[in-house]
């Protein structure tokens, strides 16, 4: 992970972090997590305690903001399995 990752999620659980990982990844975006080590030896997710930070690298950052935008909007949803 040698290039400039940005945080472009903040999931709160392990499910959460998955289908935001799977849906930017089905898209052509690779992801990686800061912050997993607590939550997974503690299974905290309170308070944010177990949040998890989803990163991609930074020329990657406008298209995973742009389709998680399209998501919010609900022009997509998380269990799209990308383009056709």
């Amino acid at each position: 992970m040698d290039e400039q990752m940005v945080t472009v999620h903040a999931a709160h659980g392990g499910a959460e972090e998955e289908q935001v990982r799977a849906f930017l990844e089905a898209n052509g975006i690779p992801t990686w997590v800061r912050g997993e080590a607590l939550r997974k030896t503690h299974g905290l997710t309170l308070n944010g305690l177990g949040m998890v930070q989803i990163l991609v690298r930074q020329e990657d950052v406008a298209a995973a903001r742009e389709l998680l935008a399209a998501v919010e909007r609900g022009e997509m949803a998380l269990d799209e399995n990308g383009p056709d």
